[in-house]
């Protein structure tokens, strides 16, 4: 009686492998999910970066950039608004007609009446936090909001497309301070439109 002859036994030390007759172990596969989902977090925080690096960039080019002043009493614009200054009153020490709602600059408020019309055609929200008054060393001032709550009704008002309002604009500045123009700003990011008040 024959036997089936059986394959010879591995050598001594290990399984059979590659180069004696066996087949060589498939490959592992790498997994390639974590390098696309890395892939993907750089694209997207690169992406972001991108858009704040322009952002900033034309920020700063608008502040930057000088900008032509309009003769007093003229009307300019700035996004969706009309600004017009009617008036521009004394260095006062203090502003507000009652001791509650007084108050007193650290150096003197300079108060620039102006009206502000909207020119759009929906309602846009004024904010006086966002003007400057600019003294002829060029230095910028930012305006007063506890002294507006003073001599104002509001500290913004929403205007209504046609619409206009009058307001006063107190700027606390160095005593002996000299303003030469104001900037006014639809928003925090708009460009701005100065106009002389002298």
């Amino acid at each position: 009686m024959s036997y089936p002859q059986q394959p010879p036994p591995p050598p001594s030390g290990g399984l059979p492998g590659y180069g004696q007759g066996y087949p060589a172990p498939p490959p592992k596969k790498r997994k390639i999910w974590p390098w696309v989902l890395l892939g993907v977090i750089v694209l997207f925080f690169g992406g972001c970066f991108a858009i704040f690096g322009t952002a900033a960039n034309e920020v700063s080019k608008s502040i930057d950039k000088p900008k032509s002043v309009s003769p007093v009493g003229s009307e300019v614009r700035d996004g969706k608004f009309a600004f017009v200054v009617t008036a521009v009153d004394p260095p006062v020490a203090s502003v507000g007609d009652n001791d509650i709602m007084r108050k007193t600059a650290q150096g003197e408020f300079v108060l620039v009446h102006v009206d502000i019309t909207n020119t759009g055609d929906k309602a846009q929200t004024y904010f006086g936090e966002n003007q400057k008054v600019i003294d002829d060393q060029g230095r910028q001032y930012s305006n007063d909001t506890s002294a507006e709550m003073a001599i104002n009704a509001d500290l913004m008002a929403e205007i209504n497309p046609g619409n206009k309002v009058s307001v006063i604009i107190p700027f606390d500045v160095p005593k002996g301070t000299v303003p030469v123009s104001i900037e006014f700003h639809d928003s925090m990011f708009s460009g701005g439109a100065r106009v002389a008040l002298k």
